[in-house]
């Protein structure tokens, strides 16, 4: 079986952040998966982003990739989210999610640079739940990991609370980590790396590596 990781970086649908690109790919490689890292458009609002990784997901299988895993930090997060709950076409199914400190929610606990791009000059109501992961969650939702902390001050935890409880709810397989302190946009930073041990863990179950059992 073929797969792929696509990393989506953080930045508030404004920039890529650097540290949580290539460094994170290079580190899934080091698990045994193909991974590539998805410079999706910023500055842009939507559906440009979302088109794009869209359109890369489905380049991939067309390919012959068998199985996509998204992993997407902050705005990467909401981004890799909204592909995987809401993907474009068939081709474009993802398989699996990871998501670190993600931008959830345009309705609650508002991250103001991912909304502001993301909206445009279309801020309504309507808009703000559609773009929204937990208001997307179905049962046909694949599996998810997801981290926060609670002291991220830039996308409160509420964010992977509200994802947390639809994925339950529509009864999603998935896993949340949070931790008492992390701040936001910690990527692999060599201090704070437990979401990193617990996340191989769920690869190595989820069978997206078999590279060695954890703790070996």
């Amino acid at each position: 079986m073929t797969d792929h990781a696509l990393v989506l970086p953080g930045g508030g649908y404004r920039r890529h952040a650097p540290h949580e690109a290539e460094p994170v790919a290079q580190w899934l490689r080091g698990l045994g998966l193909a991974a590539s890292v998805l410079r999706y458009p910023v500055g842009q609002p939507h559906p440009a982003a979302h088109r794009a990784v869209s359109a890369r997901v489905a380049e991939l299988r067309s390919g012959g990739v068998e199985r996509v895993l998204l992993v997407g930090f902050s705005a990467g997060g909401h981004a890799a989210g909204l592909a995987a709950l809401a993907p474009e076409d068939p081709a474009a199914r993802v398989d699996g999610v990871v998501l670190g400190y993600p931008v959830v929610t345009l309705e609650n606990h508002v991250h103001r640079d991912s909304a502001e791009v993301l909206l445009g000059e279309g801020d309504a109501p309507a808009r703000r739940a559609a773009l929204s992961l937990d208001t997307l969650v179905t049962p046909a939702a694949p599996p998810f990991f997801v981290f926060h902390s609670f002291d991220d001050h830039k996308v409160p935890v509420d964010h992977s609370l509200l994802l947390s409880s639809a994925l339950r709810a529509a009864g999603v397989p998935h896993e949340l980590h949070l931790y008492p302190v992390g701040g936001h946009g910690v990527g692999l930073d060599a201090t704070w790396l437990g979401w990193a041990q617990a996340c191989e863990a769920w690869l190595v179950r989820e069978r997206w590596t078999v590279r060695r059992e954890i703790g070996g």
